[in-house]
């Protein structure tokens, strides 16, 4: 192990390799379930730096565990306690390498960070519209690794939709260069999407070349109050149909959800908190290419229509963006609010939405039935069918013992629930190591096959962030 820190040391340089001191910030998962231990952590300035470190990891036969921000919530990018495992941190891996208007196009390495990347396209003229709550300090090359989702997936889609090409880093040390800002290349296989949301066990994102849009003339906020899941279902309906194109954002939030937010911080004003017609509330963004009265306009004709059917029984638009903003952080709060109740369940959930509503109301009476008392904080993203159905213990209850007796029967119960209505357990956060054994048991037996068989034909060593999105295998499962 020295040699191979002495050549790690070479490639990037004595500072850029980390073996000593606090080292919480690369070895802790975000959510701070894990602490690993890590040989060291590598941190190489540009692609053949990387290349170069995992070619001397690979001839050490020593595993390495790629990492953007360190924001992911399924424990995918921290090491294990074996203390002989390599982070190859991307951060200083941060350039805008190229924008192009014309094209519609921006090139990053993967470093850079997704505020940054999103302002950098603002200042140009343009829009880049993948956001989510950690968009501070998640890098883009994090985003692609686990295709993240985020608030305005409805309508531009996930990371995987956002991306046009993509440089990797080899599990060898082979650079392959696909950064092309093409929007049609039948050239054999879409290696792109092999490497999009594979979670650094293929192979190192190390740069890629993104879609841009467009700025919208004008974007508006609404809030509404809706009586049931039913009806959120119905006025996303009507807002696909009277919207079209327009509607970038739709966001459901239980009434029990929103209370911790009133609770916990009483300083945010939320609408129609407690009002008995508003079991739910939808937050709705409304993009529009010609001007804010025209936006206006249709956002006040959806909300006229829907309630002429009973839709929605109250609802309030932004005036401007400090009051559109206001509601956003209201819906994004809610995470924190929950967080100060105490422990929880989290659970990031995807059904056809149709079946949501089916859903819930099975899944909360299965819960309840089971475990009296359990509170149920829902919320999330129903324009494209992602809730984040998490389970709080009972009111004074010890938050501890609840997750140590229950956890795994609350997941239990949920997971059966998502697979019995056509869902998927894990929609937007990845699989990492928490949920490799959810996709064991969940995942088709002949996807599992050619996973494992893709991953064995890339990575015939394992050392690619092993234990993660797949189980390892008993010797001999695969041909070697």
């Amino acid at each position: 192990m020295t040699t191979l820190l002495d050549t790690l040391r070479a490639i990037v340089g004595p500072t850029h390799v980390l073996t000593e001191g606090d080292l919480a910030a690369w070895e802790q998962d975000w959510r701070r379930r894990v602490r690993g231990k890590a040989l060291a952590v590598v941190r190489p300035a540009n692609t053949q730096e990387v290349a170069a470190v995992v070619k001397a990891c690979a001839a050490a036969g020593t595993a390495i565990v790629p990492q953007g921000g360190n924001t992911g919530l399924a424990v995918g990018s921290t090491p294990d306690d074996s203390g002989t495992q390599v982070v190859l941190s991307l951060t200083r891996m941060s350039a805008v390498r190229s924008v192009d208007t014309d094209n519609l196009t921006m090139t990053v390495e993967a470093g850079c960070i997704l505020q940054n990347l999103q302002d950098v396209a603002e200042k140009a003229g343009v829009l880049f519209p993948l956001s989510l709550a950690a968009e501070g300090s998640c890098t883009i090359g994090g985003n692609l690794g686990t295709n993240a989702g985020g608030t305005q997936v409805v309508r531009y889609g996930n990371a995987r939709d956002l991306c046009l090409g993509l440089e990797v880093v080899t599990p060898q040390g082979e650079v392959w260069d696909g950064l092309k800002g093409l929007r049609k290349d039948n050239t054999g296989y879409d290696l792109r999407d092999l490497f999009i949301g594979s979670e650094g066990t293929l192979g190192i994102i190390t740069a890629a070349t993104m879609k841009l849009y467009p700025q919208p003339a004008a974007k508006l906020t609404a809030w509404a109050a809706v009586p049931s899941m039913e009806h959120a279902v119905a006025l996303l309906g009507l807002a696909h149909k009277q919207l079209g194109a327009g509607l970038t954002g739709f966001e459901v939030m239980g009434q029990f959800a929103l209370s911790l937010v009133g609770k916990h911080m009483p300083q945010l004003r939320v609408p129609f908190l407690g009002d008995e017609n508003a079991a739910w509330c939808v937050l709705l963004e409304n993009s529009d290419s010609e001007s804010e009265e025209h936006a206006r306009a249709r956002f006040e004709a959806l909300l006229e229509t829907a309630f002429e059917v009973g839709c929605v029984t109250d609802a309030v638009v932004a005036e401007n963006l400090t009051q559109a903003h206001q509601l956003w952080h209201i819906r994004e709060s809610i995470p924190l609010a929950q967080a100060e109740e105490g422990l929880n369940i989290k659970h990031d959930i995807s059904v056809p939405i149709s079946r949501i509503p089916a859903f819930v109301a099975h899944t909360d009476a299965v819960l309840q039935r089971e475990i009296p008392g359990v509170r149920l904080v829902n919320f999330g993203h129903l324009g494209d069918g992602n809730l984040h159905y998490n389970v709080q213990a009972p009111a004074e209850g010890d938050t501890k013992a609840f997750l140590r007796e229950h956890e795994a029967e609350v997941n239990h119960l949920v997971y059966e629930a998502v697979a019995e209505f056509g869902g998927s357990f894990s929609a937007e956060h990845g699989i990492g190591e928490l949920k490799a054994d959810k996709l064991a048991k969940y995942q088709s037996p002949v996807a599992l096959s050619m996973m494992r068989a893709i991953k064995q034909v890339l990575d015939p060593q394992g050392i690619m962030n092993p234990g993660r999105v797949l189980q390892a295998q008993q010797p001999g499962y695969l041909p070697s």
